[in-house]
């Protein structure tokens, strides 16, 4: 199987609660009827929980949901384009490479159900200039083991590397990156979201090594698993 991401920004017209409802109920199971294998999404619902998020940064605040489906060939997605498009202003689609650092070990709730806690959802482009042996090397083998030490109350790491941009026009995107904390106080606690001082400074210091900082976008989400 192959897996798809879609960052999704809603048409104004429609409001944010109809929306959400209308992608987790009707075109959910519309995507599975269309060939989704495995389905899951991320929607924007919790910025006025948060109301000053630490780590919203660029078109995160905008962004309306962000939908990962799994199908036998990409070649067949553009029916379900079609689906996700319906009520949308924009979306940008990418065929990816998934890695999970660290796994949910202990998911015990249905399918279709919330997810306990929140996603700290991420996307950003490499830097102009830097080779891929370099990007891979800074993000995959000094970032991802660091990130333990920077998020230790972290719950699951999903690490997308972005294989291809699908849809005409969208911007170019590396990495696309879903971190789990198991409750709201884990992610808006900075006590609670970063294991000390020094791990945060020493992020901040090397961040430009694989992401580009004016490309780079996150903002916190609920997550849907739809099918598993």
């Amino acid at each position: 199987m192959e897996k798809l991401v879609y960052l999704i920004w809603r048409d104004p017209a429609l409001g944010s609660e109809a929306y959400r409802e209308r992608l987790l109920g009707e075109t959910a199971s519309r995507l599975l009827a269309a060939g989704a294998r495995k389905l899951d999404a991320n929607v924007s619902d919790l910025l006025g929980a948060i109301p000053k998020p630490m780590l919203l940064m660029g078109e995160g605040a905008t962004l309306s949901a962000a939908v990962s489906l799994w199908l036998d060939c990409y070649d067949a997605r553009a029916p379900l384009e079609a689906l996700l498009r319906e009520g949308a202003s924009r979306l940008d689609g990418y065929l990816v490479t998934e890695s999970v650092p660290q796994p949910c070990a202990d998911r015990d709730w249905p399918d279709g159900a919330r997810s306990p806690g929140v996603t700290h959802f991420t996307w950003f482009e490499k830097p102009a200039g830097l080779d891929d042996a370099s990007f891979f090397h800074a993000w995959h083998e000094l970032h991802t083991p660091f990130s333990f030490e920077l998020h230790p109350r972290r719950w699951a790491y999903v690490r997308n590397s972005v294989v291809r941009t699908l849809t005409p026009g969208s911007p170019p995107v590396r990495a696309i990156v879903a971190e789990r904390f198991r409750t709201l106080e884990d992610y808006t606690d900075p006590k609670r979201l970063f294991g000390s001082k020094q791990a945060l400074a020493r992020s901040a210091a090397e961040v430009s090594h694989y992401a580009d900082p004016a490309a780079l976008h996150s903002a916190p989400l609920s997550e849907y698993v739809l099918r598993s």
